[in-house]
């Protein structure tokens, strides 16, 4: 079997395929039509780090509360950790659910 180095969405990790866990693997999509920025805290007061064009899938490494934001799925006040330092809001992830789907932020 062959082994294939793959990068998790832009992070500059790589990690042998054979290791990661289906779970890590999961991604979630961005809302439809939205270019969204990614910030280094879980609030718009925290800088720009990157902007993630319409179309891009996250994985979710953990989850957090921080400021309330309103987008296409909904109003929440809960922050999505997809990359060390960088964060969107779950307003603009479509998780299937209004809660929680990853473990919480330490």
């Amino acid at each position: 079997m062959a082994t294939e180095d793959i990068e998790i969405a832009g992070a500059g990790e790589t990690a042998d395929a054979q290791t990661l866990s289906a779970e890590a693997l999961r991604t979630y999509p961005l809302a439809p039509g939205y270019n969204v920025n990614v910030r280094s805290g879980p609030g718009t007061n925290y800088p720009i780090v990157r902007v993630l064009s319409a179309g891009s899938s996250v994985p979710i490494r953990c989850q957090c509360p921080g400021e309330t934001i309103t987008g296409p799925y909904g109003t929440t006040n809960i922050w999505d950790n997809i990359a060390n330092a960088q964060f969107v809001s779950d307003a603009y992830v479509k998780t299937g659910s209004d809660g929680y789907v990853a473990p919480r932020c330490s």
